[in-house]
């Protein structure tokens, strides 16, 4: 199916040419079919009535009004029987009860069907399903049958009541054709060979056992198969095909469906920007209703400030307000806590979920629905929103609940840092997530690859001791940058800070603190301008590796 389809060659060695009426057909065979795959793949926040609707935004010429499209999404809602469970979200395992497997099989037909395509490939439609499910799925593809598709199925196992549904059958065995005709026919033709189908028996089970190569007898069975195959192709059903297929190639002449399959590449049925439209509109509904994606996280983010808000709580002395030689190991201490919560809370997020994403993402793509820059910039910003409030919650409850310097310009400063510093631990959670192959491969990958960066934070490590052959990791963290700009805005205008007992002191004012660390004032805006930069030059080459990705599968 992959072959014909053109679709999910990537690892595969693919030699010789596909041919339809004796014409080469190419990629463009997508133009003119659609391929429902054996694994049923959606975003399970959607509903049933608001997955179709995606797809008929995309799926349908981009000349269709959309009050047509929409009309289209009734119409085959009802046609698959799908009506009762139109608003119910598709679901996800342990998480959103969603939709049976039945009505997902359905559904994953439903979408095939909007552009009323009239040739349609099934890899298994009945994969997985019980036998009256089964039955209903193969009743349905009949139904479309008669409205004059033509569908191709692969199909395990099917029940002598599914098989007997079946117009046409193909069977094939150690590569070579053992049979192509009708269902019926291969009764007779079995017959003929002495394989003579048992009473009482499933006929697709004696056709599969009579062609399989059993372990111990390899060379009875291939000496069968070969039998069956010779025997098949002097048999009237391969001449009666061979002359259809010559008789099919004369006619050929002006013929739609057979041009569109030739010409070239797949196109997209919608523009850019309608593209765009439908799959933030789609990124933003899965950002708002997982609730791992948003509610969870701001319930995280509020629990850990309140906690290290109660950890640290008022900093500087209750009674006299100053700042003394132990709340500034804990503020500093604090400060960089807060950077590196803020990194791993928000990049973990991304590398749990993106992963996850990637196989319906490729099987849209394939199908022709949206470009590799639209679903990259479209998730983006749908998630952005999310990544400043969070930081921002955290930053309001933590500020003040620790009592960092009580000022407007310094809280904002705090804040727009941690801001900053989220999406840059999100763009480069990006690039983990396109570079690994899998979810456990990233999620592997992350705290070896995060913890250098925070090494050159300026906490752990003072600027001026850099190994100069490490100096350029310490130019890809953003940490350095961050941290200087929270401590500098943090104790620039601590004039005083006090000592025990009239004991030395390692730090009288501020400006010691920041000296100690080797930082300077004067590097705040270009330390914010450098976050910015590792912000968009990150989620640049995680595009950039995603798109080679994408190419490479294709």
């Amino acid at each position: 199916m992959n072959v014909l389809t053109y679709r999910n060659r990537g690892n595969l060695v693919v030699d010789g040419t596909v041919k339809v009426n004796g014409k080469v057909i190419g990629p463009g065979i997508t133009n003119v079919s659609v391929y429902v795959q054996q694994e049923d793949l959606f975003i399970g926040v959607l509903t049933v009535r608001e997955h179709l609707q995606f797809q008929a935004q995309l799926r349908m010429d981009r000349e269709v009004p959309f009050e047509e499209r929409m009309d289209r999404v009734e119409e085959v809602i009802e046609e698959t029987g799908l009506s009762k469970c139109a608003d119910t979200r598709i679901g996800i395992p342990g998480r959103i009860k969603g939709i049976s497997g039945g009505e997902m099989k359905r559904l994953s037909f439903a979408s095939e069907a909007l552009t009323d395509p009239p040739l349609m490939f099934c890899d298994e439609p009945t994969s997985g399903l019980d036998s009256f499910m089964a039955e209903s799925i193969v009743h349905t593809l009949k139904t479309m049958a008669r409205k004059g598709k033509t569908i191709l199925c692969t199909i395990h196992q099917p029940s002598s009541q599914v098989f007997a549904m079946f117009d046409q059958l193909l069977l094939l065995a150690e590569g070579r054709v053992a049979y192509m005709g009708p269902t019926a026919g291969a009764f007779k033709f079995f017959q003929e060979l002495n394989f003579t189908c048992p009473p009482n028996f499933n006929p697709a089970d004696h056709f599969i056992h009579t062609l399989a190569i059993k372990p111990g007898q390899v060379d009875t069975c291939k000496q069968r198969v070969n039998e069956i195959c010779d025997g098949y192709d002097s048999s009237p059903f391969s001449k009666a095909i061979q002359d259809n297929m010559a008789e099919q190639g004369q006619e050929n002449g002006d013929n739609f469906f057979l041009d569109a399959a030739i010409s070239g590449k797949a196109v997209y049925k919608a523009n850019w920007f309608q593209q765009f439209r439908a799959v933030f509109w789609r990124s933003w509904l899965t950002m708002v209703r997982d609730p791992m994606a948003y509610r969870i996280r701001t319930i995280q983010s509020i629990f850990i400030a309140v906690l290290l808000g109660l950890i640290y709580l008022r900093q500087p002395d209750k009674n006299e307000g100053y700042y003394d030689q132990s709340a500034v190991q804990n503020i500093n201490g604090l400060m960089f806590l807060l950077l590196t919560n803020n990194s791993f809370a928000n990049m973990f997020p991304v590398i749990n979920t993106f992963p996850l994403e990637i196989p319906v993402f490729k099987r849209d793509h394939n199908n022709g629905m949206y470009r590799t820059d639209v679903y990259f910039l479209c998730k983006t910003f749908a998630e952005f929103p999310s990544y400043v409030i969070t930081p921002l919650i955290f930053s309001a409850i933590a500020y003040w609940m620790v009592g960092l310097y009580p000022g407007g310009e310094e809280f904002l400063f705090n804040m727009a840092v941690l801001i900053l510093v989220a999406n840059c631990a999100v763009s480069f959670g990006y690039i983990i997530s396109t570079a690994a192959n899998s979810l456990t491969v990233a999620l592997a990958l992350a705290p070896p690859l995060l913890i250098p960066f925070m090494l050159f934070g300026g906490f752990f490590l003072n600027q001026d001791s850099v190994p100069v052959y490490f100096i350029w990791l310490n130019y890809m963290s953003w940490f350095p940058y961050s941290n200087e700009v929270i401590t500098v805005v943090q104790w620039r205008n601590v004039d005083t800070i006090r000592c025990h007992n009239g004991t030395s002191c390692a730090f009288r004012t501020g400006q010691d603190i920041i000296d100690y660390y080797s930082f300077k004032e004067e590097n705040i805006l270009r330390n914010i301008l450098l976050l910015v930069a590792l912000l968009v030059g990150y989620r640049l080459i995680a595009y950039i590796i995603f798109l080679i990705k994408t190419w490479k599968r294709e």
